[in-house]
């Protein structure tokens, strides 16, 4: 265990609170998932970079920790409150394909970003169409705080004290976000069961007592978070468009379940927007980032998960293809630090790196403070009073924290070659070998013929670095 008190920001109550585990033998912790009808872009997966460093800390400070990540493949509507059409439904029928086949693809996809990532999977992956009899049992004990309209079972809001309260939203004007649904008593009451319209077949649909049906989409995370991690649980994480809707519902089936004003988590943690000024983060325009986007730039996806731990989780933050880029030049650096310590590492331990490790603990203790945290791993890597091997021993307490794979990456595996490349590699060790040639013939009008041809080529020839040459990064 390390020295610091863990402070953590609890949105419902608008405060840094002191971590103290339900059980310190085992921290459980639930993370809204994705609801897999398309690739997720960028800023949703903020959200599990965020969860991540979450459990790398906690596990890092001694706590023991079950992780639980829920799949959405069922019940998301194209509006987060109880209008429009069901996502996976709406894919399937785009995309002439089954719901069961786009979610696979899109969940397979999701996962693959989770590993480019360097995310930690979590301890389970619940699937919301494997619980739909325990959804079902569910909404049969809440029932008699809801009521029974032609669209299907409804929660009655008003049935719960302080409904909204995690939102700081209890009139109609602070649920802006809500469609109006024929029948609905208020505008805050919210689809627990949604019937199928009459005459009509879904490709997902089950017998219920309310009818033949779907979920609605807030019920799963009451559901499966309850079944795999037993109420109350330590830490409910989101994103914090999460915050003023569908957690509001959870807590409230959660309350109504329990008979109590227990919310199901002790702890709820949001992290702010990933913003793009370019309009790219929202998948309703079809034009959206996604980590490949990135990938086929010729950027790292770790430089990317730098990106996003440069600014604490609670900021917004903003993307731009220079950030990005700025980014990626640290990450690079990072790595040549390593690389250079390791050449001059006699394995003999010189100096004390407890007050830069003492450092981290207090940043990552501070509210998951990571911007504060790489300052100390910049001034750890730099400081020359400590012998290589203290430094790199000490730079693996960093990484299994920050997650960047500073003791396992290469820096060749960051010489990505964007899409947009007309050479390959084999071209490019051609010409850089005649430029070798025309150099030692002291041609140097040839040998800068080449460089600049190369360059236009989007490679960069860098003399003197035992990489040769680089890729420029096609923004």
């Amino acid at each position: 265990m390390t020295a610091t008190q863990l402070m953590l920001y609890n949105s419902l109550t608008r405060s840094l609170e002191r971590f103290v585990p339900i059980d310190p033998a085992l921290v459980r912790v639930y993370t809204c998932g994705p609801t897999v009808y398309n690739y997720q872009h960028i800023g949703n997966m903020r959200a599990f970079l965020f969860a991540d460093t979450l459990g790398r800390v906690l596990r890092w400070k001694g706590y023991p920790t079950k992780h639980v990540i829920n799949i959405t493949d069922v019940g998301h509507l194209t509006s987060d409150a109880d209008a429009g059409d069901d996502k996976m439904e709406k894919a399937a029928a785009a995309q002439a394909k089954s719901i069961w086949e786009i979610a696979a693809h899109y969940t397979k996809a999701f996962k693959d970003d989770i590993a480019r990532l360097n995310i930690d999977p979590p301890a389970e992956w619940t699937v919301a169409t494997e619980h739909i009899p325990q959804m079902i049992a569910f909404a049969q004990a809440i029932e008699k705080d809801c009521y029974l309209i032609e669209g299907g079972l409804y929660f009655d809001t008003t049935r719960v004290p302080d409904y909204g309260s995690l939102a700081r939203a209890t009139s109609d004007e602070g649920e802006s976000r809500i469609d109006p649904v024929s029948g609905k008593r208020h505008p805050q009451d919210f689809a627990i069961w949604r019937r199928s319209p009459p005459g009509e077949q879904r490709q997902m649909e089950w017998d219920s007592p309310w009818g033949k049906g779907a979920p609605g989409w807030h019920l799963e995370c009451s559901v499966m978070s309850r079944q795999h991690l037993g109420h109350p649980f330590d830490i409910h994480t989101g994103g914090i468009d999460h915050r003023e809707i569908h957690h509001p519902n959870e807590i409230a089936q959660n309350q109504s379940f329990c008979g109590c004003d227990d919310s199901g988590a002790r702890i709820w943690m949001h992290n702010n927007f990933l913003v793009d000024r370019g309009a790219k983060m929202s998948k309703s325009t079809g034009d959206f980032l996604r980590l490949q986007t990135l990938v086929d730039a010729g950027v790292h996806p770790l430089a990317y998960r730098l990106m996003c731990l440069q600014a604490q989780y609670r900021s917004e933050l903003e993307f731009t293809w220079e950030n990005l880029a700025a980014a990626f030049t640290r990450l690079k650096r990072l790595v040549i630090a390593r690389d250079a310590l390791r050449a001059r590492d006699d394995y003999v331990l010189k100096g004390d790196a407890e007050p830069y490790l003492a450092q981290l603990d207090e940043a990552v203790s501070d509210d998951l403070n990571t911007p504060r945290g790489l300052i100390a791993l910049d001034a750890l890597l730099a400081d020359k009073r400590l012998s290589p091997a203290t430094r790199l021993r000490a730079l693996e307490s960093f990484d299994a924290v920050l997650g960047l794979e500073l003791v396992t990456l290469k820096r060749a595996e960051l010489r990505l070659r964007p899409t947009s490349a007309t050479l390959d590699e084999s071209a490019i060790d051609a010409q850089l070998a005649a430029r070798k040639d025309a150099r030692a013939a002291k041609d140097f009008a040839a040998s800068d013929a080449i460089r600049d041809a190369l360059a236009s080529a989007g490679v960069e020839v860098m003399d003197g670095d035992p990489l040769g040459w680089d890729w420029k990064l096609a923004l």
